[in-house]
């Protein structure tokens, strides 16, 4: 009796090691992992240096937030190109209300830049979800207007670092546990999405629209409301990261976030988030995240140029994409050898 129950242990065991070791975010993760310890081995300093783990958590932390936030999209087979100038307009007031109202918790700073993400998600969300038009279309047009929105609050201004309270700045850079403070909050909203889409019945729900949203509708899933809340999730998630912008560099201007739109995208992607929706992981957009910016930190130092810097993340997200769509395509395969052989 001992030895069957050792054997389906071990067997149970081979099953996990198996799924880990064929998933893409260890994958990612395992490149991740070589592409440090290339570039420790070139340049020491970068992992053992005086800040280099501490800047190696701290660096993708704004980043992870978006690319969380991208995620939640495009698995409902959407996109969401808005999240940067979302994330703009949302560093721009937690930077006004810090500077002007010092008196003000830092707690309630967040929370009026949440909600400001919140409410640009709305905007999306509403003409989207409610209204049918393509997200696409919709994000581009939201990317320049929200972004042109800033520009015109701003009017040319700069909130400087000195203009930011001492508690605000600190904040930016200051420790949990000897964890960057903003690098355990994006954790902290990594597992509680990660969670959410894993746990809940209405996260699952999610990736059902994005693998075939015709036939969510037919199944009966609300997809209009889950769609709607995506996207205020997701415009909530890039005014955290806006919040976090803010204190994190101390000076805000009207182009805070500018271009980390396509970054949290490619990140997404990266992780093995489908572009083309209905598969991926919050973790693995999360693991992108890093590697992207990994990647811009280290190539500089193993001496590549700016040039091919670029063109090596664009030939890794095509990579990625052209890899997402053989396995959409080998699981489709699967599937109708299935029903052929139940059929029979």
């Amino acid at each position: 009796m001992t030895v069957p129950a050792r054997t389906d242990r071990a067997r149970a065991w081979q099953s996990v090691g198996a799924r880990v070791l064929t998933s893409r975010e260890a994958a990612v993760a395992i490149v991740l992992v070589l592409l440090i310890l290339v570039a420790t081995v070139q340049r020491p300093g970068f992992l053992f240096g005086d800040d280099g783990i501490r800047d190696l958590l701290l660096t993708p932390a704004i980043l992870v937030l978006l690319a969380v936030a991208q995620a939640v999209v495009l698995i409902t087979r959407n996109i969401d190109l808005s999240v940067a100038s979302t994330l703009g307009l949302s560093a721009w007031l937690a930077g006004t209300i810090a500077s002007s109202l010092p008196g003000v918790p830092l707690p309630l700073v967040a929370l009026a830049a949440v909600g400001m993400g919140a409410l640009l998600g709305t905007v999306n969300a509403v003409l989207i979800a409610l209204v049918g038009a393509p997200a696409l279309v919709v994000t581009l047009g939201t990317l320049y207007a929200f972004r042109g929105i800033n520009v015109m609050w701003a009017d040319g201004k700069t909130i400087s670092a000195s203009d930011m309270p001492a508690d605000f700045r600190s904040f930016g850079v200051g420790s949990i546990f000897g964890l960057p403070t903003l690098s355990v909050i994006a954790l902290a909203i990594v597992v509680v999405v990660a969670w959410y889409m894993g746990y809940r019945q209405s996260g699952r729900e999610l990736y059902a629209i994005g693998s075939d949203p015709s036939a969510a509708v037919l199944l009966g899933l609300p997809s209009r409301r889950l769609v709607f809340l995506a996207f205020v999730a997701s415009g909530a998630i890039a005014g955290l990261a806006g919040f976090l912008y803010a204190a994190r560099y101390g000076a805000v201007d009207s182009q805070a976030g500018s271009g980390l739109e396509l970054s949290s995208v490619a990140a997404a992607v990266l992780g093995g988030v489908a572009i083309f929706g209905g598969s991926g992981t919050v973790w693995g957009a999360a693991i992108g995240a890093v590697l992207l910016i990994t990647i811009n930190r280290t190539l500089p130092l193993l001496g590549v140029p700016q040039f091919w810097q670029q063109a090596v993340v664009g030939a890794l997200i095509i990579g990625a994409i052209i890899l997402d769509r053989l396995l959409s395509l080998q699981r489709a395969r699967k599937l109708s050898a299935i029903r052929e052989n139940n059929n029979d």
